[in-house]
Formats: C-alpha cells, sequence, structure tokens
C-alpha cells in the first residue's frame, strides 16, 4: 500500500474538482479514516503528511492517540454514544456525528474546553443512516445556546450507496444549502463554516459541491490491518 502516492492522486483529484467548481482546494481537508487499518497504516499516513484522522469506534480511537500522541487532528466521525462521551472528548479535535439533545447535553457535560462539532444530517432519509433530518437540523442548532461549550463548525452527511451521480450530488447540494440556511443565521455558537462530505467513492462530487473536509479510507488507506 503506497499511502503517499494514494494521497498525492486524492489531492490531484480533489485540485481538479475544487477548479470546475471555481473553489480553492487548500479549503479542502482531507481526514484519512483509520478505522479498518492498523496503527503501522496510521504512521504511515502521518508520515506522508495527513494532518487529520476519523476514528469511528471508541477504542480504535484511544489505540491510534496512544501510538501516534495528540500532534494529529483526530476526528470522531462514528455515531457516538452517549456514556463514551468522556472518553473522547480528551483527546478529539472535532465530532463529526451530533445529532440529538442528549448527546449535546453530555458534551457540555464533560467537555474542558470548546468542542468543535458537525451536526449529523441524513439528507437521503435511509432508514440505514443516523441523523437529523434537513427540516429537524435548524431548530436543532437554535436549541444548542444552553450548551455553550459546543460549537457547531458545519453540518456532515453521507450519501446514498448508489452508482446513481445524480442523486449523489442531490444530497451534498441539499447539505451545502442547508449549511448557508444555517449561516444566515449568524448565530455565535453555530457558525456553520465547514462541510464534512464525500469518502472514497464520491469525494470529487462532494468538492465540487462545496466539501470543506473528505473522509477518506480505502483509497487512502487501503481496509485491512
Amino acid at each position: 500500500m503506497d499511502v503517499k502516492g494514494n494521497l498525492a492522486t486524492i489531492e490531484a483529484n480533489i485540485k481538479a474538482a475544487a477548479e470546475r467548481s471555481n473553489r480553492d482546494a487548500h479549503r479542502v481537508n482531507v481526514v484519512a479514516v483509520t478505522k479498518y487499518v492498523s496503527v503501522y497504516r496510521t504512521k504511515e499516513a502521518l508520515d506522508a503528511g495527513i494532518n487529520h484522522f476519523g476514528e469511528s469506534r471508541v477504542d480504535g480511537l484511544l489505540e491510534k492517540v496512544e501510538a501516534l500522541g495528540s500532534y494529529p487532528k483526530w476526528h470522531f466521525i462514528g455515531t457516538l454514544q452517549s456514556r463514551k462521551v468522556k472518553e473522547v472528548l480528551p483527546y478529539v479535535d472535532y465530532i463529526h456525528s451530533l445529532d440529538r439533545r442528549s448527546l449535546a447535553k453530555e458534551i457540555q457535560k464533560r467537555a474542558k474546553r470548546e468542542i468543535k462539532c458537525f451536526v449529523q444530517v441524513n439528507v437521503s432519509g435511509e432508514e440505514s443512516k443516523h441523523g437529523l433530518s434537513p427540516d429537524e437540523t435548524i431548530p436543532f442548532i437554535q436549541s444548542l445556546t444552553d450548551y455553550p461549550l459546543i460549537k457547531v463548525v458545519g453540518l456532515m452527511a453521507m450519501a446514498p450507496n448508489t452508482e446513481d451521480t445524480n442523486k449523489i450530488r442531490s444530497v451534498f447540494q441539499r447539505l451545502r444549502e442547508l449549511g448557508d440556511s444555517v449561516k444566515k443565521l449568524s448565530v455565535e455558537h453555530a457558525p456553520c463554516t465547514e462541510l464534512s462530505m464525500g469518502m472514497s467513492n464520491d469525494y470529487e462530487i462532494a468538492v465540487e459541491e462545496g466539501a470543506t473536509f473528505v473522509r477518506i479510507g480505502s483509497s487512502l488507506v487501503g481496509n485491512e490491518k
């Protein structure tokens, strides 16, 4: 597995996608999703120049943090159980899966500093996906004024697992439009300047539609320990 070569290819694709939509490619951050790979492979990614890493399991996060330290920026990208919040908060820079008030309450209770969060939105309405509906998103974000240690930096969504690029694009477009609506509220705790969307099979479309964080696993670091 040539992680450095994979990263060069991905960065070139991001640059081309950004140019197609008149965006600055430097606004796009690559989050290496390392949940299916070893500590050794994760270190390879760090050595290749990646400094954003995403884990979706608490034990995986803690294992990687112990090995790599706090130098990289750590993203928790999976569903986060309220009872696990106290374990991840000392280490994470971003949480990508804020989708309920009970979780917000626990983050506020356990946090010792401001926590950057993405509100997860189930744009496609699939039962298999977590997240708020688009209609629930703005009221939920407005309700977070009660939790001053939560900073809603943006929205997160996953596109359907389909070959239909129009369906994929429509999900990303809808998330961008929703993010723009949140920004217009000018709420201090929710600047919502970021969009976390796009994975190995659809990140180029996501970049064209405004992604600022793309979460890439298999095409970057592989998927086997």
